[in-house]
């Protein structure tokens, strides 16, 4: 470890044990090196990787160069509590900008932002510009480490990819921790109850059932090519699932009040779920904290709609 290295380890110790600044490690300019899930050190503004060996499969997520397209995050820190604009590249093999993909779920490109402990949730929509470089205006709410996912399909794919890289959101640091296993949460008055199980190393049924006043809401709306959108992310390393919904066309789906989709849990653990649902002209982000081969007692989580997870689209 270098130097600098021991002075960001040191510095994000003191903020988790004292809850001080977090990000003042960047008075010294930030660390070009992020440590991926497999203990490899990879630079910020990544060599272009190559294609791996067929069946050498990943969770999604967890590497910022894949298949020969790297993510090149421009802003490595924002403010806290505060409107930025966070830049970054896609680029090929060649180290060259990506600047044409194919459409996937109505966007070339869909922008996950989360924090580490998986209480704050954005899913964005940036603009392009004609050198590749793409923007988006973002306003986080609390200090720490976020990790951003880019998921898109570049014009020369017939697959898409997600790749991620680390976000440093600078201020006041406390620690918090995602809610307790529940299977119905509320967002601006909407109740939305999960039925299904997570199951390890396999594909699982979830459903999402969305109620307003008791009463099952049928008029939920097109979002993204469906009447909801679900992201699963992993505790720990936020490796992000892979989820489809059980209805690829909104022609051929219900308006309500059930949603479902097909998810594979990498592994055993403890995963965040995200639902997206839009309803007269808003999206609204019910989330969930659920344990692989546990279904949660029906009860309401007191603290969900506490967190920061709507809005934001």
């Amino acid at each position: 470890m270098n130097p600098l290295q021991k002075i960001g380890a040191f510095t994000a110790a003191l903020a988790a044990a004292f809850g001080t600044a977090y990000g003042v490690g960047t008075a010294f300019g930030p660390l070009d090196q992020e440590t991926t899930a497999a203990g490899h050190s990879e630079s910020h503004s990544p060599e272009p990787a190559k294609k791996p060996p067929a069946g050498d499969l990943l969770p999604a997520g967890l590497q910022v160069s894949q298949d020969g397209y790297s993510l090149d995050l421009e802003t490595t820190a924002v403010p806290a509590g505060k409107r930025s604009t966070l830049r970054f590249v896609v680029r090929d093999a060649d180290g060259d900008p990506v600047t044409r993909y194919r459409t996937a779920h109505g966007k070339q490109l869909h922008l996950i932002l989360a924090s580490r402990e998986l209480t704050t949730y954005r899913h964005l929509h940036p603009v392009r510009a004609a050198d590749g470089t793409w923007s988006t205006p973002v306003d986080l709410p609390a200090a720490g480490g976020y990790r951003v996912f880019a998921d898109f399909v570049p014009a020369a794919e017939t697959e898409g990819l997600t790749l991620g890289s680390d976000l440093t959101v600078t201020g006041p640091y406390r620690a918090s921790e995602p809610p307790a296993p529940a299977a119905t949460t509320t967002v601006d008055g909407y109740t939305v109850a999960l039925k299904g199980t997570l199951t390890a190393g396999g594909e699982s049924d979830l459903a999402f059932t969305v109620r307003r006043d008791g009463r099952p809401v049928t008029d939920l709306e097109p979002y993204l090519g469906a009447y909801g959108h679900l992201v699963a992310l992993r505790s720990g390393d936020l490796a992000y699932l892979h989820v489809h919904p059980h209805e690829e066309a909104v022609g051929d789906a219900t308006s309500g009040p059930e949603v479902s989709f097909a998810a594979t849990a990498p592994s055993t653990g403890t995963y965040r779920l995200f639902l997206d649902f839009k309803v007269d002209g808003t999206v609204r982000t019910a989330a969930f904290t659920v344990r692989t081969g546990t279904q949660a007692a029906p009860e309401a989580d007191p603290g969900t709609h506490e967190e920061e997870t709507p809005h934001g689209h």
